[in-house]
């Protein structure tokens, strides 16, 4: 049975598709349009699924949408009616704008898969509902016959936080949070109060947090939201507008902090970063609190996550610390992205009650690879399409290269093998670099992602190493979702004080400094030779020249853009950046020897 999921028309629009309850391929919709987050149709990342699967349209057994439409509908209606007469104003247009879209939303799927392939059958066309498909994106693939599953997002249909329990073939919702009271949605205000995008800069104040102290945790406990006994929660609504403004943030909340709204691009003061630090500490205290109560319930020692707020590895780190859970399972595209995926499954093990694809060992996800691959050939090309300088290598000449230039201090473009389906890059389209250079994070920050120089990086570390350098607080991190505090053995403790919590940032923290918050942890990816053997292998031979089995790997991307899907988006990304090297499948493109293209290729591709 092949059946296709779909999200789309919000963010982060995404399709997937399995082969008998196994996901083969799924990709977001950004990579191949390059507008970052992209929200429409996900045309391209359907071709590409199809592709992958040598399938058309019309032979699928089902393509199932992430979400009810007249669910979500029932809400909007009953948000109109609360807010009306009051502050309606700002609400009207994007309600009926909304609802329209609602309302109009299966002839508008059918008639954008017909485009697709013209024989599609619109009975074959699914729903399914939001906070059930990311809990069937967490339980399916994960490598537990029975978990609790906890979902959290900004909101879906009317759920906010579902708990759902999962045996086997099964998945079961046990009990919901509804809209408007959101740990998702708290989380997106005080992200936008401090001047980061919403559904975007949530990373950025997860990665704030750290220079600040939480003075505001117990204030925001006190006033902004209720922790109940037994897990749930309340928002102070008088606070949040998620209804009436493009805000979400009510006038009030300036008094509550003293100061006003952060503008956008603006100097970070300390006040902010101590906003941060409440708030992800207030975060932490309510996962905590929900967990805690699951724990008791005793359904099962295995704990599954999936929604946005299960992509902050802070609060995921947390969880495991408390050891309420023996085992835990984050889905690796937790976003709406992975809805499409966890429709599709919910689909085939629900909807068509066909057995599960499972294993105890290790989870289906195929390390997250489901995305686009080049040959060599494509790749050439590519490259002299461009009329690039470039270097053929064999592999052992292709790991030596790379690591002679990240003994060097350079920085690397990586673009091997299948491209990664999520937020993160995991060392397919990666950006590499030494973890021990004092000032690699301000370079690449600053130089090559073009960013918010307090940004931190994430270390890769081989997996038969990991113990060694971090506290390992779980037995492995594949996907970039716990965060772990290095050993004191590597630690490096500065006593001279500093005025400016950033300015500490720059001062060695341990042996890689580079990847080493200002509490000594680090977002942590393991690496594995059944995981990705070529990158094991280089990390391998960096390990046997330094003692270090640590690299930096973060998206190769810039700033505003999606990550690179492509040769042609590698190799522009590339040109347009301080990057030293470009390692592209078996190619080695150096940035000296090209100097004199760079302003030919970026001028010609509107890149300056």
């Amino acid at each position: 049975m092949r059946i296709l999921g779909l999200s789309c028309f919000y963010h982060d629009s995404a399709a997937a598709i399995l082969n008998s309850g196994l996901p083969v391929a799924a990709a977001q919709e950004e990579r191949f349009s390059r507008i970052k987050n992209d929200p429409s149709f996900p045309s391209s990342a359907i071709q590409f699924c199809l592709n992958q699967a040598d399938i058309k349209l019309s032979k699928l057994d089902a393509v199932v949408f992430y979400e009810k439409p007249l669910l979500k509908l029932d809400r909007l209606i009953d948000t109109f009616l609360k807010i009306s007469p009051r502050q309606i104003g700002s609400f009207v247009d994007s309600f009926f704008e909304a609802t329209n879209k609602t309302i109009f939303l299966r002839s508008q799927l059918t008639q954008e898969l017909k485009k697709i392939d013209a024989d599609f059958d619109e009975n074959r066309l699914l729903f399914s509902e939001h906070h059930l498909s990311h809990a069937s994106s967490a339980f399916f693939p994960s490598p537990f016959e029975k978990a609790v599953v906890l979902t959290m997002d900004g909101l879906g249909e009317w759920a906010t936080t579902a708990i759902s329990l999962g045996e086997e073939n099964s998945l079961s919702m046990i009990k919901e949070i509804h809209f408007p009271h959101s740990l998702g949605l708290f989380y997106s205000t005080l992200t936008a109060f401090c001047g980061f995008k919403v559904n975007s800069g949530e990373y950025k104040l997860m990665g704030l947090a750290p220079y600040g102290t939480p003075r505001f945790f117990q204030k925001m406990l006190d006033e902004l939201i209720t922790l109940r006994d037994d897990g749930s929660f309340r928002l102070n609504l008088k606070y949040f507008n998620f209804s009436s403004t493009k805000t979400m943030f009510n006038p009030m909340i300036q008094s509550f902090f003293g100061t006003q709204p952060r503008l956008p691009e603006s100097h970070i003061e300390s006040i902010y970063m101590d906003i941060a630090s409440s708030t992800q500490a207030v975060l932490d205290a309510a996962v905590l609190n929900i967990t805690e109560n699951l724990s008791k319930n005793q359904h099962s020692p295995n704990l599954c996550m999936a929604g946005g707020v299960a992509l902050n590895c802070v609060t995921n780190s947390k969880i495991v610390k408390k050891g309420h859970f023996e085992n835990i399972w984050v889905q690796p595209a937790s976003g709406d992205a992975g809805g499409a995926l966890g429709a599709a499954l919910a689909a085939h093990s629900l909807h068509f009650k066909q057995q599960r694809y499972f294993k105890k060992t290790k989870d289906s996800m195929s390390f997250a690879y489901l995305g686009t691959e080049y040959n060599n050939a494509q790749i050439k090309d590519v490259l002299d399409a461009f009329k690039i300088n470039y270097q053929e290598l064999n592999e052992a000449a292709l790991l030596e290269m790379a690591c002679q230039f990240l003994l060097n201090g350079k920085t690397l473009g990586w673009f091997q093998g299948k491209m990664e389906f999520g937020p993160r890059a995991l060392g397919s389209r990666s950006i590499l670099a030494d973890a021990r250079v004092v000032d690699m994070q301000k370079k690449l920050n600053l130089q090559v992602k073009f960013r918010e120089s307090f940004r931190p990086f994430a270390p890769i570390v081989l997996q038969e190493k990991y113990k060694e350098w971090f506290e390992g607080i779980v037995d492995s991190s594949p996907y970039m979702l716990f965060v772990d505090e290095i050993l004191p053995a590597h630690q490096i403790f500065n006593k001279e004080p500093y005025l400016d919590s950033i300015d500490r940032l720059h001062r060695p923290r341990s042996k890689v400094p580079a990847i080493t918050h200002l509490d000594y942890s680090a977002r942590v990816q393991t690496v594995s030779e059944d995981q990705n053997l070529l990158l094991h292998k280089l990390i391998s031979l960096f390990d046997r020249q330094t003692g270090v089995p640590i690299l930096i790997n973060t998206s190769f991307n810039v700033r505003g853009e999606p990550i690179v899907e492509s040769p042609e988006d590698a190799l522009l990304c590339f040109l347009k950046t301080d990057l030293d090297a470009l390692f592209i499948g078996h190619y080695l493109v150096e940035k000296r020897l090209n100097l004199s293209k760079i302003k030919e290729n970026t001028k010609s591709k509107n890149l300056d």
